[in-house]
């Protein structure tokens, strides 16, 4: 399972598409009291700053605007598809193999279509029903502290939304998967990691929602700036010890053993002047037949993982191309800089969280009776999608100009013709789309298309 855990806590805070993460590409997704007033039920209250009416319409706004943008792009990318095989693509694909991909790209757009047209109807059910403001009510007949209010209100959301979404992932895993020869999960597995997941979620994530509630009761107007430092704390754990931790519940991690490989790693490793003692092999085999590699942590804490599957697809040489890439996000010191560029985005989301929560009305949007942390941050995660999203393509584009980077760094210290070797035969088994639409490209890919990165590694000059 490669879900990074620390973001469990990010998850909570801006959870919006609140039944609508089964699925989609990122889509983010009342009131009652004394007086209400026509049209959606939404009271009048006195002293107001922000309509909480007119937030409510902005916030639906909103939802259907992302949706619309995910599903324009999503749209533009299942057409930029050529029938015939492009001349481009023939050192990769043959024509059996090419048509496969396109079809393995179109029935994943078509289920994802369905799934997101679902989740986005019941989200602006919750929305314009007072579906929050309901929850909010319930839990209220139970407890008045902030700390159990929270937690119980994004339990049984998470829950809720887990049993929702749990039939769209067995149909992804166990139909299109397994149709396209992707899946190696027994059914037995599955649910265990479902319930692995939500146990996980509770532990990690309603602990980490707790202490954010906590300090955001005591805290007063200085709340933005603790819970920032509590969650870059965090995100630094995380990131040395979510290997050692995280991982070995959900898979086997056993250290490279000595042979070849190891040596040729080694050797590398050494002539590049980087220490490296912590080399495993992750057992990714028993859910899937696609490959990868990963590198995680930092200092004395840095590991590279190879999953089976790519020792099984690659030869040695391709194999040593792949980890100089690695290898090369750490010697330009990508891993320091996204760490940096994530603090930063933390920052400045907390401190715009912090200026949220200040406005009760924000909370009434949502049919609440009173402003809180829990309804506050579901307004919250919606409202600041457009900045989200602006953010995230500056990620994507930082992400892509360091895989360049690590590319050459791999063609500059090994060899680019057995990176690029190393690349068609991945793309080729995952079935790879090699030509998305630039629009689609530009908002969801972290790495540019396998393309673009062999013209790139073929212009490097040693």
């Amino acid at each position: 399972m490669k879900k990074i855990v620390y973001l469990i806590a990010f998850y909570f805070l801006t959870l919006s598409n609140t039944f609508a993460c089964i699925g989609s590409n990122g889509e983010h997704k009342g009131i009652d009291s004394v007086q209400n007033t026509e049209g959606c039920g939404i009271s009048a209250t006195e002293n107001v700053i922000v309509n909480p009416q007119i937030l409510l319409y902005i916030i639906i706004a909103l939802v259907l605007w992302e949706f619309i943008l995910t599903k324009v792009l999503g749209y533009l990318n299942y057409k930029n598809k050529s029938p015939e095989l492009p001349e481009e693509l023939k050192e990769i694909y043959d024509e059996e193999k090419y048509a496969k991909s396109i079809n393995y790209e179109n029935t994943k757009y078509k289920f994802g279509l369905i799934s997101s047209v679902f989740s986005i109807i019941i989200t602006l059910a919750m929305l314009m029903f007072g579906g929050f403001g309901w929850l909010d009510s319930f839990v209220r007949d139970f407890t008045q502290n902030p700390v159990l209010l929270a937690l119980a209100f994004f339990g049984i959301i998470s829950f809720v939304q887990t049993i929702i979404g749990l039939p769209f992932s067995y149909y992804s895993t166990f139909v299109i998967e397994e149709k396209f020869g992707f899946n190696k999960m027994t059914k037995k597995l599955f649910f265990l990691d479902t319930i692995k997941g939500l146990i996980l979620s509770s532990l990690l994530g309603g602990g980490i929602l707790a202490l954010v509630v906590w300090i955001y009761s005591i805290a007063g107007d200085n709340f933005w700036l603790y819970a920032w430092g509590l969650m870059t704390f965090i995100s630094v754990f995380f990131m040395m010890f979510y290997s050692s931790l995280i991982v070995p519940i959900f898979n086997k991690q056993t250290p490279l053993e000595d042979g070849e490989l190891r040596d040729a790693i080694q050797k590398f490793s050494n002539k590049v002047g980087f220490k490296l003692d912590n080399i495993f092999v992750i057992d990714g085999s028993k859910r899937s037949s696609k490959a990868n590699a990963y590198f995680s942590g930092f200092g004395p804490k840095k590991r590279i993982v190879l999953y089976d599957t790519l020792i099984k697809d690659l030869e040695t040489e391709e194999l040593v191309a792949v980890l100089a890439h690695e290898i090369g996000h750490y010697k330009r010191k990508h891993t320091l800089q996204m760490l940096a560029f994530s603090t930063l985005q933390t920052w400045f989301m907390f401190y715009v969280f912090g200026l949220a929560l200040s406005f009760p009305e924000v909370s009434l949007a949502l049919w609440a009776t009173e402003g809180s942390f829990h309804i506050g941050s579901i307004a919250f995660g919606i409202l600041f999608a457009p900045i989200s999203i602006i953010m995230g393509l500056f990620a994507s584009i930082l992400s892509r100009k360091n895989e360049y980077e690590a590319d050459e760094f791999a063609a500059l210290n090994y060899d680019a013709e057995k990176l690029i070797s190393a690349l068609k035969k991945l793309s080729r088994n995952n079935l790879s789309n090699l030509t998305p639409h630039p629009a689609f490209e530009f908002f969801y890919y972290s790495h540019p298309n396998p393309l673009k990165r062999f013209a790139a590694l073929r212009n490097v000059k040693k």
